[in-house]
């Protein structure tokens, strides 16, 4: 069969179908460009972005970058030159007591305890407002339940405050400073302890040590007593310190020791005072108001293990205590026990700051 000849129209048609489709492909060629240009385009857009938000959070991080904690006052000389660095600041200007910082003692969960008085976690003896941190004893109006660990118990009319840096901060060596202000009592019965205790108690048992910057009692008034709670070979000293302290004594080993004083005298001890530690690996030198009051070049037990002498080779944290007084043991802890009725209640410290230096 012969093909006949298409129709004109069909060529056209053809012509014009040719050309739409290559139109529409022109199109979509065309499209595909544009979106992979503004493809391209938002790429950069994103990635310019991108780059100015790590910029600006390099400059963020870069601004809010933590600065080395500096202690309120001026910058203080080491001995050897140079300057102390702040490790520990708080100058209690807040509302409440920080507890990044420190950590309310209570009899419930420590057992501890010195007179017939329960330490709680109460605004009424614990307490910080106008610049000052407040350690609080006083009488309840009824009888209170005090707990123990283990379920012991005891019933007194009495409360008061303890707080430590446990858990917060702890530091071997360095400088140790407290600017504290003691009650307005001058009978028996009030003891107020600025003092150190080893973070880690098992190491050594009961030979880790103990640092007092200062104990007042209020049965002395005119004088805080600064002690550092170790035995060392030759001395009758031990642990509970049976013997009497006497200013000047002498340790053997290094000819020269005095690891308390009592005859560190104030004209007002109820104003404020800084009490201040400085401690070496060889030494601790113990000032009031810059006034040196206990030198004690004492020895550690990792020098003479046979000793049982306490290390002071680890780190200690800050307790400050407001405490009833106890009867004392023995001559070289005068008898400073509560007395009802007498002593007088409330009973506060107040203090200014506590700063440390390494």
């Amino acid at each position: 069969m012969t093909d006949l000849p298409r129709p004109r129209r069909t060529r056209v048609l053809l012509a014009l179908g040719s050309i739409a489709t290559l139109t529409v492909v022109a199109f979509a060629s065309t499209a595909v460009q544009a979106a992979s240009a503004a493809t391209g385009s938002a790429r950069q857009t994103a990635s310019a972005q991108h780059a100015a938000a790590g910029q600006h959070k390099k400059k963020h991080k870069k601004k809010h970058k933590k600065k080395p904690l500096v202690c309120a006052g001026s910058r203080i000389a080491k001995p050897g030159g140079g300057y102390w660095t702040c490790t520990f600041d708080d100058e209690f200007n807040g509302t409440k007591l920080d507890t990044s910082k420190w950590s309310p003692i209570t009899t419930a969960t420590s057992g501890f305890t010195n007179g017939p008085e329960c330490y709680v976690n109460s605004p009424a003896n614990i307490a910080e407002r106008g610049g000052h941190l407040t350690l609080t004893a006083l009488q309840l109006s009824a009888p209170t339940v005090c707990t123990k660990p283990g379920g012991a118990a005891f019933a007194t009319d009495y409360t008061s405050a303890s707080v430590s840096t446990k858990g917060h901060f702890s530091q071997d060596y360095g400088r140790f400073s407290i600017r504290a202000q003691f009650p307005a009592a001058t009978v028996a019965g009030l003891q107020t302890s600025l003092w150190m205790y080893p973070a880690n108690t098992v190491k050594y048992r009961n030979n880790s040590g103990e640092i007092d910057l200062g104990e007042e009692y209020s049965n002395f008034p005119d004088r805080a007593i600064p002690t550092i709670h170790y035995t060392f070979p030759g001395s009758p000293i031990v642990w509970q310190q049976t013997s009497p302290a006497v200013p000047g004594q002498v340790n053997p080993l290094v000819g020269v020791n005095e690891y308390q004083n009592n005859f560190c005298m104030f004209a007002d001890p109820t104003a404020f005072h800084t009490y201040t530690l400085t401690w070496s690996p060889t030494e601790m030198v113990i000032q009031y108001d810059g006034k040196t009051c206990l030198d004690d070049h004492y020895v550690s037990a990792l020098a003479t293990p046979t000793a049982k002498s306490a290390p002071f080779d680890v780190p200690f944290f800050l307790v400050l205590t407001q405490a009833l007084g106890k009867a004392g043991t023995s001559s070289a802890t005068p008898d400073d026990a509560f007395q009802p009725g007498v002593t007088p209640l409330p009973a506060t410290t107040t203090v200014d700051w506590v700063r440390a230096w390494k």
